[in-house]
């Protein structure tokens, strides 16, 4: 009766274990880096011991690789969300695309340990292993870009804008609002007013408008 007791009490444990470790990695990792994050520093903060990490994670690159798709995931899920919600139904084009902007943009503030591995990732590509890039890549920039095209495309469909290529109008778009955003505030790290991050949207939408729109 006691083993059984405290198998199920360890299995219970092991899931809180393995997010309590996560949770720590992302802060070290966003805060220290790849390189210089050590395993010793995210264990301390974990309040687990080295030997717990490595029963979950093989080692340092696993762990990094683990904490960047999952930040990368909920980003991508909460960006399905603001597609759904701005672009299923369109009511005027511009001012829905404006507020889609702005809602993608501001998505940035609501993950900041996320970005702060994203500063990490562009600061120290040349270091982390090619093939977590890669993964971290797919799940996350490359999936949350071509998930908007098929909104584009079914806007084209409308007759409210006008597509050959709705992937690379969508890679217009975002290099019009959301990548000039995240460029100048360093994915969130220096705060930009709310008026100057509108006035960039809203150009961005403006201009992508004058590329594709039907005036």
């Amino acid at each position: 009766m006691t083993v059984g007791t405290a198998t199920t009490d360890t299995r219970r444990g092991m899931p809180e274990k393995r997010r309590a470790i996560m949770r720590a990695a992302r802060a070290v990792f966003g805060r220290e880096g790849y390189t210089r994050a050590g395993v010793d520093t995210i264990a301390l903060e974990a309040g687990v011991s080295n030997r717990t990490i490595y029963n979950h994670f093989t080692d340092k690159e696993q762990l990094f690789q683990t904490v960047a798709l999952e930040g990368a995931e909920q980003v991508t899920a909460a960006i399905a969300e603001i597609l759904e919600r701005h672009l299923r139904k369109i009511v005027d084009i511009r001012e829905d695309l404006i507020a889609f902007g702005l809602e993608r943009v501001a998505a940035v503030t609501e993950f900041p340990d996320h970005f702060a591995l994203v500063r990490t990732i562009e600061a120290e590509a040349s270091r982390i292993p090619t093939d977590v890039l890669e993964a971290w890549r797919d799940v996350g920039p490359l999936s949350a870009h071509k998930r908007l095209a098929p909104y584009l495309r079914r806007i084209g469909e409308r007759g409210l804008l006008v597509l050959d290529d709705p992937e690379r109008a969508a890679n217009h778009f975002n290099l019009l609002t959301i990548t000039d955003v995240n460029q100048r505030t360093f994915y969130g790290a220096l705060p930009l007013p709310d008026a100057e991050v509108n006035s960039i949207v809203v150009e961005g939408v403006d201009t992508f408008l004058k590329l594709y729109g039907t005036d």
